[in-house]
């Protein structure tokens, strides 16, 4: 297929529910959440993934890893139906449409906020609106707290106008208003009713942790779910990219948003785990934490929207997370900046049977030399964006470089945490990265002087490493590392770095040479050679060639290539990680932070050079 042909698979468009060994396509799920936790909600309006009360908490419906045994808040029409779904305007609330041969009925759900702010409770409403005819409609919740961790034992039970399930720590009630009779068993409730036209009804899910319970009203019901659309479209405000992918950054910034928890300002890679990279592979990793290298990408992208006050709350945060393993940098942190380690597999039978299911990462322990990078091309950008450093902020990221000057020479597990340690050409290019960008903050009198000939002396040395070790004349580009002549995408993120002109002749030979390599059709490229048939094509990879290939100049080949990978979303504008390049259908986890973050990076380059040229 020839450069900048497109083909693009345009997902979501068939309106009817599909399921594959009793899973719902990854591409057919759509997440809500309220800056604490998400939820992921299938086409065929079944919630099959919430994590309790935050994201790495223990799970109460996941059957999204085990669709048996994992639980779920099931809603939908009980006759056959198609569906189609939107947000509510630009805000992470989702309206689904199911039609029948009888009627239409119109379902809005939403984890909802108080005025912008979190509910001291979580609180999920279902609200469900007769639009056309009459809908027979079947909802069950069948809770299993903890599944393949503990399966923590709870009862049901009425409770006041609510029916309760309750553990030992905590009480989730659900509330139905004009939903039909509630019926429970020690395992689920349930219950049904038919819809009219104009007929409103609701269920309530709420949540609370060892404190008293509170008990929704069906006043409060209609306004809190406008008032958190609302809340959300305030949010956003005018943030976005303007030209063609105004829309596309603006959704992705929202997607960006519900990863991002909110008491701490800490950005998760995703809010799920153990969604694999191959149907039947083990490669299937926890994802709940948060990792430096994508908490300061996305801070990059969040400068581009010039949501500002998002930048300061996330990037004080990764601050606080490292100076506790300073001057060292840790591949990622939990939500409170904690270190996090071990993993351990879960009792769950894997998505479409793909095990193991995992809590917890190894990656934590592995030296990731591109995190020095990624923290200081960030630091610098904040700086650019007008603010400032205290001398306390400046001292420390002093102290992280002098420890980089020390390290830099090590193997390392590279930006893609590969098993085994070398020197990966990127993360020799990020340490550049970091004494250049801390050279530039030195002239901008936010780094110590005093320290600047050692830095100055190490990104020379870098350099000289990486050109006499890492650039292969058999290929006219630079290898994943000395000794081979394998190729990695990630290298397209040097046009942003400063290392290479872009416009130069190495850099093209090395765009031209991805693309060939790494190529998957049309604008989708796998993330480095030996990944070719072992897992999807990186959705991030794509964006960072638009990017690339703009800042090359070559700006129509970027425009084709960002109109036939944005073409590659879901119905409601979303991402996982990964695209199966044959069948178009998503792989690893979701929503994925690095392909949204990548989006919006990739649209201001365009923007940018677009209005350069």
């Amino acid at each position: 297929m020839c450069a900048g042909e497109s083909n693009a698979v345009a997902l979501g468009t068939d309106t009817r529910v599909s399921h594959r060994d009793d899973y719902v396509p990854i591409e057919d799920y759509a997440a809500i959440g309220d800056g604490r936790t998400c939820a992921l909600v299938a086409r065929d309006g079944s919630i099959d993934w919430l994590a309790l009360a935050r994201f790495d908490g223990e799970t109460v419906f996941a059957r999204l890893l085990d669709a048996r045994r994992g639980g779920a808040f099931e809603l939908s029409p009980d006759a056959e139906f198609e569906a189609t779904r939107e947000y509510v305007g630009d805000s992470n609330v989702l309206r689904t449409t199911f039609t029948t041969e009888t009627g239409k009925v119109r379902v809005t759900d939403a984890i909802t906020l108080d005025h912008g702010g979190l509910l001291p409770w979580f609180e999920l409403i279902r609200r469900i609106e007769g639009v056309d005819g009459s809908v027979p409609m079947h909802w069950r919740v069948t809770p299993r707290f903890g599944a393949g961790e503990r399966d923590e034992e709870f009862t049901i039970s009425p409770l006041r106008a609510a029916i309760a399930v309750t553990t030992d720590t905590r009480v989730v009630t659900l509330h139905a208003f004009d939903a039909g009779d509630a019926q429970h068993t020690q395992d689920e409730i349930s219950g049904s009713f038919t819809t009219s036209a104009g007929s409103d009804a609701a269920l309530v899910l709420r949540a609370t942790h060892d404190e008293p319970i509170p008990v929704a009203r069906r006043e409060w019901i209609e306004r809190r779910i406008d008032d958190t659309a609302a809340d959300w479209e305030r949010w956003l405000a005018d943030a976005g990219i303007d030209g063609w992918w105004r829309d596309a950054t603006r959704r992705s910034a929202l997607a960006l948003r519900l990863l991002t928890y909110v008491p701490t300002g800490a950005i998760v890679a995703a809010p799920t785990t153990s969604l694999p990279e191959r149907i039947g592979g083990d490669k299937n990793y926890d994802y709940r934490y948060a990792w430096v290298r994508d908490t300061a990408f996305t801070l990059d992208a969040l400068i581009n929207l010039d949501l500002l006050v998002q930048v300061h709350a996330s990037f004080a945060w990764l601050l606080r997370a490292v100076e506790g393993t300073g001057p060292e940098i840790h591949a990622f942190y939990d939500l409170d900046g904690k270190t996090s380690s071990g993993q351990k597999e879960l009792d769950l039978e894997g998505y479409r049977g793909s095990r193991p299911a995992r809590r917890g990462n190894q990656a934590a322990g592995q030296l990731q030399l591109g995190c020095y990078g990624d923290l200081l091309e960030t630091a610098q950008l904040y700086v650019d964006a007008g603010n400032a450093f205290d001398d306390a902020t400046a001292e420390f990221l002093a102290d992280v470089l002098d420890r980089l000057v020390k390290i830099w020479r090590k193997e390392d597990a590279g930006i893609w945490e590969l098993p085994r340690d070398e020197h990966y050409t990127s993360s020799k290019i990020a340490a550049w990265t970091a004494f250049d960008r801390a050279l530039r903050l030195v002239d901008e009198g936010q780094l110590p002087l005093a320290r600047a000939d050692r830095w100055r002396s190490a990104r020379d040395d870098v350099r000289k490493f990486v050109e006499a070790e890492c650039w292969s004349e058999t290929r006219g580009c630079y290898s994943i590392h000395p000794g081979t002549t394998d190729l990695d995408a990630s290298l397209l993120r040097v046009s942003r770095t400063g290392y290479l002109d872009p416009r130069g002749e190495r850099f093209n030979a090395m765009i031209d040479a991805i693309r060939e390599e790494l190529g998957a059709g049309g604008s989708l490229l796998y993330r480095f050679t030996q990944a070719r048939g072992q897992e999807g094509a990186f959705v991030a990879c794509s964006f960072w060639l638009v990017e690339a290939l703009a800042r090359a100049g070559r700006l129509d080949e970027a425009r084709t290539t960002m109109e036939a990978t944005v073409a590659l979303a879901n119905d409601v504008g979303l991402f996982a990680e990964q695209i199966d390049p044959s069948a178009g259908s998503f792989l690893g986890n979701f929503p994925q932070g690095l392909s949204h973050l990548s989006l919006i990076n990739a649209a201001a380059a365009l923007q940018e050079t677009s209005a350069e040229a």
